[in-house]
C-alpha cells in the first residue's frame, strides 16, 4: 500500500491579523514543492476570518471551489449575481470555468472558521456555476455523505471524476472507506481516527491507494476525497 501521513504542523501557517490560515498545499506564499496537491486535489486551506474581514473582490477561473463552513457565517457576491451567507453546516460549490469574480466577508461580531478546498476540473472554459446546500453530518451521523461528485449521488455537481464525502463518526465506531479511483486522502477536522495502524489527528490527513476502515477514537468529523489519478 501507497500511505502518507500529512501531519497538521506541517502544514504552511500564515498570520495576517485578520486570517490565520493552514495550508494543506503550496499556497500563495508558503511554498513547499513536496505538497503540491494529491491527483485533482489542490488546495485545502483551513481559515480562521475575524470579525468585520474577509476576502475583497478577486477572480478565479477553471477551478472548483468547495467551501465547508464549520463556525460561524461568511457572507458571499459574485459576478454571476449569487448573494449571501453561508452558514455553518452549509457547503458552498463555485465552478469558476470561463471566469468570475467574488468576494467572502465575515460581516459578523464573531469569527468564522471554514475549509476552502479547490480541486482542479476535468472540463476547461465552461460556464460558471454556483451551487449551496445544507449538510450537518452531525444530524445525520455514522455514515457518508456525498457533498459533491461527478453523478446524481453527489448533492452537488463536481468537475471531476471525484467524489467528496464527509462523516461525524462516535466514538469506538468504524467506517469502511472503499476505494473506486485511485487514492483515498481523508483529513480531520475534529477528533481522532485510526486508519490501516495509523492515528489521524485534527488538521492531520492520510493518503493511501487501497480499500480500508476508518475507527473513531474519539468522535470525529472528517472529509474523505475518492480521487483519480
Amino acid at each position: 500500500m501507497n500511505t502518507f501521513l500529512h501531519r497538521s504542523e506541517d502544514r504552511g501557517h500564515v498570520e495576517a491579523g485578520w486570517l490565520n490560515t493552514r495550508h494543506s498545499f503550496s499556497f500563495g506564499s508558503w511554498y513547499n514543492p513536496k505538497l503540491m496537491g494529491f491527483g485533482p486535489l489542490r488546495v485545502i486551506n483551513d481559515d480562521h476570518i475575524a470579525a468585520h474581514n474577509g476576502f475583497g473582490t478577486h477572480g478565479h477561473d477553471n477551478m472548483e471551489i468547495l467551501t465547508c463552513v464549520l463556525s460561524g457565517a461568511i457572507s458571499h457576491k459574485d459576478s454571476m449575481g449569487n448573494a449571501g451567507d453561508i452558514k455553518a453546516g452549509e457547503w458552498q460549490l463555485m465552478s469558476a470555468g470561463t471566469g468570475v469574480r467574488h468576494s467572502e466577508i465575515n460581516q459578523y461580531d464573531q469569527d468564522v472558521h471554514l475549509l476552502q478546498i479547490w480541486i482542479i476540473p476535468n472540463e476547461q472554459n465552461a460556464l460558471p456555476t454556483y451551487q449551496q446546500i445544507q449538510l450537518d453530518p452531525h444530524d445525520a451521523p455514522n455514515q457518508w455523505h456525498v457533498i459533491a461528485g461527478p453523478n446524481s449521488n453527489a448533492q452537488m455537481h463536481l468537475r471531476q471524476d471525484a467524489e467528496v464525502k464527509t462523516a461525524v463518526i462516535h466514538e469506538g465506531l468504524e467506517l469502511p472507506i472503499e476505494l473506486t479511483k485511485k487514492f483515498n486522502y481523508v483529513h480531520v477536522i475534529e477528533g481522532e481516527i485510526e486508519i490501516a495502524g495509523q492515528i489521524v489527528k485534527p488538521g492531520d490527513a492520510y493518503m493511501f491507494d487501497e480499500s480500508s476502515k476508518l475507527k473513531a477514537l474519539s468522535q470525529a468529523q472528517v472529509i474523505w476525497f475518492d480521487l483519480p489519478a
